[in-house]
């Protein structure tokens, strides 16, 4: 059961992009969920990166889907075709090895969102789906052994989710996932901007302006930089000066959401799990746990040390890969959908 052959992957499946690990290799994918389809036939014409370069400049006939939305699938015809597509281009089109896969979920997913999942990878080509909860995968991935008796607290923020989540020996004790992670960043920008500025600006400019300018904290020495868009007022295309320091107001409300759900895990925590936690700290992971200052930001509402993971954005996809590599040693994180259950695999 713990041998690992040549097309076993690690799937983190996100709203955002997709990472796939492999024995030996590490993360051998790393491409953006996207997928360009023709309106009037219905064929996909790009996948991934090449589907995400031409969201916003794609011709009328083309639309470019985002088949998973808040981390689960929102269009399963088009996720497992995306699935086949990245699983050939890891393992190739053999038709003598089908792959075992075990592919990560956030924390608050239904049954019937699961058992989509499992569906969907089997339909790509996979032997078999495992499923492991995201902060589950995260922890494994940050190096945390969590067969261990001791609690750990693991923030997940990534493009659809935020999971939170105290892990003790070997299993999620509690767990709070909300709908507003990276994804929530870039579309709370795009109003501010649009109600603050009267400039209509597209989710690629946001996300961009989220990576270089975004911050939780009010900085001394702040920058003014110019972001371009489309006049409300003119019509026209337009810069505006705009201040980093707006970002930290523009960002308010989404920040507020994600501190609320780590302090409604806090005190759901038991005693004895919240006193590790004092000493283990809170870990970050996820690419929207990048937001510069964020983690100063929560420790100082929770007065909790809080730190990323050495590799937040690969944490999940590299813990996918460890548990397949080790399916007795963490059968107690990994969920089989036919039993509805956790537990012995």
């Amino acid at each position: 059961m713990g041998i690992f052959n040549r097309t076993d992957v690690g799937i983190d499946l996100g709203t955002s992009s997709i990472l796939v690990y492999a024995k030996d290799r590490g993360i051998v994918l790393r491409e953006p969920s996207a997928v360009a389809v023709d309106r009037t036939t219905g064929r996909l014409i790009a996948i991934g990166e090449e589907a995400s370069r031409v969201i916003g400049r794609a011709p009328a006939n083309v639309v470019v889907i985002r088949p998973l939305r808040d981390g689960v699938i929102s269009n399963y015809d088009v996720t497992a075709r995306m699935l086949r597509y990245f699983l050939r281009k890891v393992v190739g089109t053999s038709f003598l090895y089908k792959p075992r896969v075990v592919a990560c979920v956030p924390s608050g997913v239904t049954e019937a969102e699961k058992r989509c999942l499992v569906e969907a990878a089997k339909e790509a080509g996979a032997k078999r789906c495992h499923l492991i909860q995201e902060p589950v995968a995260a922890a494994i991935g940050a190096g945390i052994d969590i067969n261990e008796p001791n609690g750990h607290m693991i923030v997940d923020i990534g493009g659809g989710t935020t999971d939170a989540a105290v892990l003790s020996y070997g299993s999620v004790v509690i767990s709070e996932s909300i709908k507003c992670a990276g994804d929530a960043f870039d579309e709370t920008l795009v109003r501010y901007m649009r109600n603050k500025h009267s400039l209509v600006i597209g989710d690629k400019t946001a996300e961009q302006i989220k990576i270089d300018y975004g911050q939780a904290h009010m900085e001394k020495d702040q920058k003014v930089v110019d972001i371009t868009g489309r006049s409300l007022l003119s019509g026209m295309p337009e810069s505006v000066p705009v201040g980093t320091n707006e970002m930290v107001d523009a960002l308010r409300d989404p920040l507020n959401r994600i501190m609320e759900c780590i302090q409604t895990l806090s005190e759901k925590t038991p005693p004895e799990l919240a006193a590790d936690i004092k000493t283990n700290g809170i870990i970050l992971t996820g690419g929207g746990s990048l937001l510069r200052g964020l983690d100063a930001y929560i420790e100082e509402r929770t007065n909790l040390p809080c730190h990323h993971a050495e590799d937040p954005v690969a944490c999940v996809a590299i813990g996918t890969g460890r548990v397949l590599e080790n399916l007795e040693l963490y059968n107690r994180a990994i969920y089989d959908y036919r039993r509805g259950e956790y537990y012995d695999i």
